[in-house]
């Protein structure tokens, strides 16, 4: 529907109206502003000169321990400039099924997660998050566009915050192309 109502402004407007109408054209990560776990507002921005990996989450799902990795990896990378950011996710099999606060605590009881946490969104569908369809989309982010798959699906954000690898939920956050993707970029 959006694109139908894109050509039309194009046809009636001209290709310079198109431009400025196409959701999230010209963005880039840091342009995003969402809630963190605790419902209050977070502008991405405030990450500007660091390396994001940016994680769509469930709590009951079977990678669920990648929470473990990922903690893992944000604690020795961290001080060289890596953030992690959990976007918690009921958008498979209702497996992130809780509250923020619940959310919260399985994160630090079980896995001690003390990597920036996230408000639940949706990730994929009619109502996804504005952050994921510029992941996501073929106009917004060519090189590593397309629907999320399922839980634990990793973007790595350059300093800049442009995309610059997509990893799949099955990849481990300590897999050696994770890692090395993470390295070189924290190495810019």
């Amino acid at each position: 529907m959006r694109r139908l109502i894109a050509y039309m402004v194009f046809a009636v407007l001209g290709a310079g109206a198109l431009g400025s109408f196409v959701p999230g054209a010209g963005k880039s990560v840091h342009d995003f502003t969402l809630k963190d776990i605790d419902g209050k507002p977070v502008s991405l921005s405030q990450y500007k000169g660091r390396v994001l990996l940016l994680v769509n989450t469930a709590s009951k799902c079977g990678l669920t321990p990648q929470y473990e990795g990922l903690q893992a990896v944000y604690s020795k990378y961290k001080d060289q400039g890596l953030v992690i950011l959990g976007f918690p996710a009921n958008n498979f099999a209702s497996q992130e099924p809780g509250t923020e606060q619940e959310i919260k605590e399985f994160c630090t009881l079980k896995y001690n997660v003390d990597f920036p946490m996230f408000s639940k969104i949706s990730v994929k569908g009619e109502d996804q998050h504005e952050l994921y369809r510029y992941l996501t989309g073929k106009d917004t982010n060519p090189e590593f566009s397309g629907e999320i798959a399922w839980n634990f699906a990793k973007f790595l954000v350059d300093r800049n915050g442009k995309v610059i690898a997509r990893f799949d939920p099955k990849d481990k956050p300590a897999d050696p192309k994770v890692v090395a993707a993470i390295e070189k970029a924290l190495e810019k």
